[in-house]
């Protein structure tokens, strides 16, 4: 981005250590008792980029906010934004407005799948994956990551194995993977496409957090991993995450196969979730056309917090280790040296320094023992929550 003269803007022009009081009467998030830190719950503690802002305003006060429709400039932004952020290419035909990835995945869940039949997960993962497949009659069948002691890893036998269940006509992947920061490479993705349709499988693709990779990281989309994995799979993704717009209730579904595609379009018709609010739009396409210097630097602050949290826990917390992480603004902190009851160590750890994490047990019993803490926040709250953290795993009996 220049400024005039031609001079480049600098990534300090955004202030991220900027003071924001979020304990508002509707926050989710700060909903919760004086004194006490939560960081818990996948979203930011910033402002979301001046070039956003200043589009939610100018819709704001237009004054009319009646019916909205998807326009041919957000399909264009969305568009254009994949191509030259993840060099993947995107007709504008192939993408579906919906409210939220999550709404995405259970209408996809009721399109795709037959009452009863499984819906595979890979756990430890987002645990509203089992809400969107439980909730629909649908059969949650679990192939857990393995893992190494510093990296997530597919089980690929297991894997395979569940896929060829005659039940199994799903599988949905988080990529990048909530919660442990994993990016799955090109070969892992292409070698998930040949195994569900070997078997007849659909891939429902959640790619929410692959806009926050470590810098120098990219994200391989599920859709570029080959043709074939492009041909089966719906790709859910949205500016939310990345932007701090969750509550803007704005996301998408693209497929390049016509017929998928067409399935999961009509579903979300049908479960009305397919419809923009008033600034849906306005701020999505302000956010793929004039953020991307927010957003890289969003990331390089995001990395700081995480360096800063692995060097804390690794010099001054006995027990605990960071997990290797390439992406989301979430730290997996293995505890099992100290207990695998994560639950009572969240609740110690609230009861007596007020810092509010996640289990990691709510992700599936492969994340037993884990704690998720989300450091999408100042660097001043980072540093309080981990002075937290020390003192709660210190008197932690």
């Amino acid at each position: 981005m220049l400024l005039q003269g031609g001079m480049k803007m600098s990534k300090a022009t955004y202030n991220f250590d900027e003071p924001l009081d979020r304990r508002l009467p509707d926050a989710c998030k700060w909903a919760v008792a004086d004194g006490e830190l939560p960081m818990w719950v996948a979203d930011m503690d910033f402002r979301t980029a001046p070039e956003v802002r200043d589009a939610i305003v100018a819709r704001a006060e237009h004054g009319a906010f009646g019916y909205s429709e998807v326009t041919d400039e957000w399909r264009s932004a969305v568009a254009d934004w994949w191509q030259s952020r993840h060099g993947l290419e995107l007709q504008p035909s192939e993408l579906v407005f919906s409210t939220g990835v999550v709404a995405a995945l259970s209408s996809a869940v009721r399109a795709l799948t037959n009452v009863h039949e499984n819906v595979v997960v890979q756990p430890p993962v987002y645990n509203i994956f089992w809400n969107s497949v439980v909730n629909n009659g649908r059969h949650v069948l679990e192939s857990p990551l393995a893992f190494d002691g510093e990296r997530w890893q597919i089980d690929w036998a297991d894997l395979e194995e569940k896929l060829a269940d005659p039940q199994t006509s799903l599988m949905v992947v988080c990529n990048p993977h909530n919660p442990t920061g994993t990016i799955w490479s090109a070969d892992d993705l292409a070698r998930i496409g040949e195994l569900c349709d070997r078997y007849g499988v659909t891939v429902f693709s959640d790619e929410i957090h692959c806009e926050l990779t470590r810098p120098g990281c990219g994200h391989v989309p599920f859709a570029a991993a080959s043709d074939l994995c492009r041909k089966i799979s719906v790709t859910a993704a949205s500016p939310s995450k990345a932007f701090n717009l969750a509550g803007m209730q704005s996301a998408y579904i693209f497929a390049s196969d016509a017929r998928l595609r067409h399935r999961v379009e009509r579903q979300l018709n049908t479960d009305e979730c397919a419809e923009p609010n008033a600034f849906a739009i306005s701020s999505a396409v302000a956010a793929y056309t004039s953020g991307a210097a927010w957003l890289d630097a969003l990331r390089d602050y995001i990395q700081q917090n995480k360096d800063e949290v692995a060097r804390f826990v690794s010099e001054r917390i006995d027990g605990v280790r960071m997990c290797p992480s390439d992406a989301t603004y979430l730290c997996w902190l293995d505890c099992r040296n100290i207990t695998m009851d994560d639950r009572a160590l969240c609740d110690h750890l609230r009861a007596t320094t007020g810092l509010i994490l996640s289990t990691g047990s709510q992700y599936g019993d492969a994340g037993r023992g884990f704690l998720r803490m989300n450091v999408g926040t100042r660097a001043e709250l980072v540093r309080d929550g981990l002075s937290r953290l020390e003192r709660g795993i210190r008197s932690f009996a």
